[in-house]
Formats: structure tokens, sequence, C-alpha cells
């Protein structure tokens, strides 16, 4: 979601780097806006005053300006120990004195588009429904397929799983059905798409599909890297999924795909993809009684009862599919 405001950046003849961890390090290396990736050493929580000292010593006079994307105290360190003149960003966690240029935070409840909050430390802004871009080369393609065993070029990608929390997936045995469906309906195999965290479920929905259409759902959740999961979804017929990061990347690599919301908001983080389909029982004015409850952006259904996602059925989304 920050492609749109590097792609403005870069058309003004600035030339970017960006620092980012290694998890999410190859999404900026498939972005043409994108000069050069640095991947921070930090692990995920705490300080680490240390190692960002170290590093703001290697990157000291190096660069006229850093934008510093994310809202914590501990990402506008490293800029200011490198002594970069400016230091651009949101005011985040009382970052007083780190940042040259401070835009204010915005309504905790309004929840504005992400393209466009990303958007405005560009200064004359990006529109909210910019679309993102990336790009994958056919070796890439090639050479993911070849590690990973695939054998055929005409697949389905799903991803179950979503980092936030439950709140945000769609049950397993919705995937299950969809998949059986897809496999009969289309004869072509599915991809179960993931990072570790994802495994047992992902190994549960492959196991039932493949029960009723052996050999037709290969489980790869924890076994890409990510830059191979990247390569995967740029060839897929279609993707479907949770409100994810695959979901995002999957629109700015232009990918039909259909994005299942529940607790969060297609207003506040859509896939900004004309061949993007979203399914969000909000929507529905059909869907009785409706969903005052959503969007409630909780990690588990403070009602219990989790209907955003549960009442969303393998048959609505394979309709979307099919138009």
């Amino acid at each position: 979601m920050t492609e749109s405001l590097l792609r403005v950046l870069h058309a003004r003849g600035e030339r970017i780097t960006v620092g980012a961890l290694p998890w999410v390090a190859p999404v900026y290396r498939a972005m043409a806006a994108v000069a050069e990736v640095i991947e921070f050493p930090f692990a995920h929580g705490g300080l680490q005053w240390s190692a960002r000292r170290a590093m703001a010593r290697q990157l000291r006079g190096r660069f006229q300006r850093a934008i510093v994307c994310p809202n914590s105290l501990k990402s506008a360190l490293l800029p200011f120990w490198a002594g970069i003149p400016e230091r651009l960003g949101y005011h985040g966690e009382a970052r007083y004195g780190l940042l040259t240029q401070r835009l204010p935070n915005p309504d905790k409840h309004a929840r504005p588009p992400m393209v466009a909050w990303y958007g405005a430390l560009a200064g004359s802004g990006v529109p909210a429904d910019a679309q993102p871009r990336m790009e994958v080369s056919e070796v890439a393609c090639d050479d993911a397929m070849r590690a990973q065993g695939v054998q055929t070029k005409h697949y389905f990608v799903l991803v179950p799983g979503a980092e936030y929390g439950p709140a945000k997936r769609w049950p397993p045995a919705h995937f299950v059905s969809l998949a059986q469906q897809l496999v009969a309906h289309y004869q072509m195999p599915v991809l179960l798409l993931g990072s570790g965290k994802d495994a047992d479920v992902c190994a549960q929905i492959a196991s039932s599909v493949n029960a009723a259409h052996p050999g037709t759902c290969h489980d790869l959740a924890g076994r890409t890297s990510l830059q191979d999961a990247i390569a995967l979804v740029a060839k897929a017929r279609a993707m479907v999924s949770n409100d994810s990061g695959l979901m995002h990347v999957a629109a700015a690599l232009a990918v039909p795909q259909v994005a299942i919301f529940g607790s969060s908001s297609p207003l506040h983080t859509p896939p900004l993809s004309p061949l993007a389909q979203v399914v969000w029982l909000k929507y529905e004015a059909s869907y009785q009684p409706p969903l005052d409850c959503a969007p409630c952006f909780a990690r588990e259904c403070p009602l219990g009862h989790t209907r955003c996602l549960g009442d969303i059925s393998a048959e609505m989304v394979l309709a979307r599919l099919d138009a």
C-alpha cells in the first residue's frame, strides 16, 4: 500500500532506497520505483538500540530525506541517528524532535484508506483509489514453480490465513468447499499459500480436498519464500484470500481475485485492482439481520459468532469468480 507513494516520488526524479525488515523486503524488490532495498537486521518488537545505532552509522551521509511510514517511535530513531536532514512522517507515537516534519495523526474512528494515508507523505498526495503495481519476471515465475514442484501453469491460489487474527479468517470448511468446487468446475488444481503459522489449517484443508479429489490440492504453506509466493500468485488463474498481505500483492500484480472481508473494512484496505471483487456482508442489502457490528477491527469476534465470515458461503465466492 506504500507503492503508490513511491511511484509518485520516483516520477519526481527521486532515487528511492527502501529500508525494510527481511520478511517484507521481497515486496519492495518487485516495485519498479525502488532502486535499492536495505534489509534491516531487527527482530520484531523491542527497541534494539545497539543494532539501530550501528545501522545508522552505516547510512550516515547517504540520504537527503527520509520518509518514515510506520507510526512507531522506534522506526523514527534510525533516520534521526543517521543524521538525515529531512525526516517526514506522521506524528505517531509522540515523535517530537525525531522528525523534522510531522503530519497530524488521522482520526482513529475515521480510518482513511491506507493508500491515501501513505500518499499524503508525498506532499501533493496520492488518490485513495490509486492502483499499486508490482512486476515479476517470467524467469522468476518459472523458477518458483520449479522449486515448488508445480507442474502446471493453470491453477488457482487460495490463501486461508490472515496475520491479524481469527476475525479476519474465512472458516477452513468454507475453503474446503470452495476448493472442491473449483477443482470440479474448472478442472484445475489449487495451491494453498501462507506462512508457517497457517500450516495446520492448510494441511487440514488439503487433506479434505484431496480425499475427494486426489492430488488436486497442493499445500505450500510455510514452504515457500515470500519471493516464490509472489511469483506463484503472479501466474495464478485467480486468487481467493482473506484481507491479508497477499491480497494486496495479487491486486498489484493485476491477478483476478476475490477478497473476503469480515472484521476489517474494504473502505480502509481494499484490494485496489479492477480485477478484484470483494465479499463483505456489510455491503449485502439482502443479508438479514443487518451486520451492524461490522467493521469492528477486532482480532476475535467480540460477540462470539463471527457471522461476518461464517455466513459467506463458498457459492457466493464462486459466483464472483465465475463473473
